[in-house]
């Protein structure tokens, strides 16, 4: 069939949920009048209504013209897992965009700055300092050039004297930890009730958590051990601290300076600037945030203060592929580097690879699934991260051929529909979604 971009037509839009790549994902196709399909992803952990809701807000509309949908639905994302349905549409209509007119997105976005994109994996670890320092070593010898690993008050809990807060809240955190860290991430909703809820909803100031000088201790000898193991000439992102209060971020950052972090990681809430300036000019730790930030207006109070080195989007949350560039560009102008959040499957891996080819202030991509060994194999062909780094494909669209609908059926989550089946009950969604007068 001879392709007609300006009658090409979205007619229906449709999912599958899979278990465990790295976490529960729900992945998005757009279908089309003229037999091509664009292949999108909700942010991980994300819930699909977010996007349901919009199909009838997208069907009949032409979706090379992928800024005129974004800007029709970008008023139903939100911070965080809320944006995931704005961002799977959006990176789904850029993959037509290109199949349709033959090029990869990057060309798309203005070209390349890059043929391969520099790959770190977040790095969990049982035991102590020496565990963890193993575990980082054995990334270096797979050619891992960048390095990162979480620290912070999870590696308390079961430490005596270690942590201080008001006395059984500590008891109720390690209830929640296991509410919330049922597998692959899903939350066990008739679980979810009660104190740990309200642990769940608590911002980092309002705990009551604080680090002790014990606490403090264990945490800078871990650190030590983990360099110990690695060396200094090999960069070591942190991340997870828990939610402490500024203060105790204080503390610890002034622990953690000899040991030239390459950045800490969403130490306070992304939304409190003046804790963040506060953060930055009390150590010379650079810091880091970004994960859960939607549209790039929301992060221009963060730029503007100066309080960050690094900024660490996710393609899925940010608003999609070209919002997520013009971030990454407005952190450029602001002397802010940009690496890029990513734990979802391959297919928000491969939006994340296009931005991160096409932005160029632009450091490193996480990858949270580097131990899964079918992860790749979901995508043809198959998505390869060699010796630390991936390759930026050349192919049209994302640079997805097809899914691999056999691993995607094998993983399907047993709690939602098979995957691909009809989405016909949201066809007829309507409100009045203009905001003025």
């Amino acid at each position: 069939m001879k392709i007609d971009p300006a009658n090409l037509k979205i007619t229906d839009m449709r999912f599958a949920d899979i278990d465990g790549a790295p976490k529960r994902c729900s992945l998005l196709k757009l279908y089309t009048n003229q037999g091509i399909v664009g292949y999108g992803e909700l942010r991980d952990a994300s819930s699909r209504t977010y996007a349901a809701m919009l199909k009838s807000r997208i069907i009949g509309e032409n979706p090379c013209n992928v800024e005129k949908i974004f800007r029709r639905i970008k008023q139903f994302g939100g911070h965080s897992r809320q944006a995931g349905g704005v961002c799977a549409i959006e990176v789904a209509c850029w993959d037509i965009a290109g199949k349709v007119w033959g090029v990869p997105v990057w060309q798309l976005l203005g070209g390349k700055f890059r043929d391969k994109v520099r790959c770190y994996c977040d790095t969990d670890s049982k035991g102590g300092g020496r565990d963890m320092g193993k575990a980082l070593k054995e990334r270096m010898e797979k050619g891992f050039t960048f390095l990162k690993m979480d620290l912070g008050i999870e590696l308390l809990m079961n430490v005596p004297g270690a942590l201080s807060a008001p006395l059984g809240f500590l008891e109720t955190m390690k209830e929640y930890k296991q509410v919330f860290k049922t597998p692959h991430g899903s939350i066990n909703p008739s679980a979810m009730r009660g104190a740990a809820y309200d642990l769940f909803n608590t911002a980092h100031p309002f705990t009551g958590i604080h680090l002790t000088e014990k606490g403090l201790d264990y945490l800078e000898n871990y650190m030590a051990e983990c360099r110990e193991a690695v060396g200094y000439e090999v960069p070591i992102a942190i991340d997870h601290l828990g939610h402490i209060p500024l203060e105790d971020c204080i503390k610890l950052a002034r622990r953690l300076e000899k040991f030239n972090l390459a950045w800490m990681e969403d130490a306070v809430p992304w939304q409190m600037t003046q804790q963040w300036v506060r953060l930055h000019e009390a150590t010379g730790v650079p810091l880091g945030t970004g994960e859960d930030i939607y549209l790039k207006e929301s992060f221009k109070p963060l730029f503007e203060s100066g309080a960050l080195a690094v900024v660490h989007p996710d393609v899925l949350t940010a608003g999609g592929i070209m919002e997520t560039k013009k971030i990454g560009d407005m952190a450029e102008d602001y002397g802010v580097q940009m690496n890029l959040h990513m734990a979802e499957s391959p297919i928000g891996c491969l939006a994340a690879v296009h931005v991160a080819a096409a932005t160029r202030n632009f450091m490193s991509l996480e990858l949270h699934s580097v131990d899964i060994p079918w992860w790749g194999e979901l995508v043809k062909p198959a998505l390869k991260c060699e010796k630390g780094f991936i390759t930026v494909p050349d192919a049209p669209g994302l640079g997805i051929e097809a899914l691999n609908e056999e691993l995607i059926a094998s993983h399907a989550h047993k709690d939602f529909p098979e995957p691909w089946s009809s989405t016909q009950e949201w066809d007829k969604e309507w409100s009045n979604d203009r905001q003025w007068s």
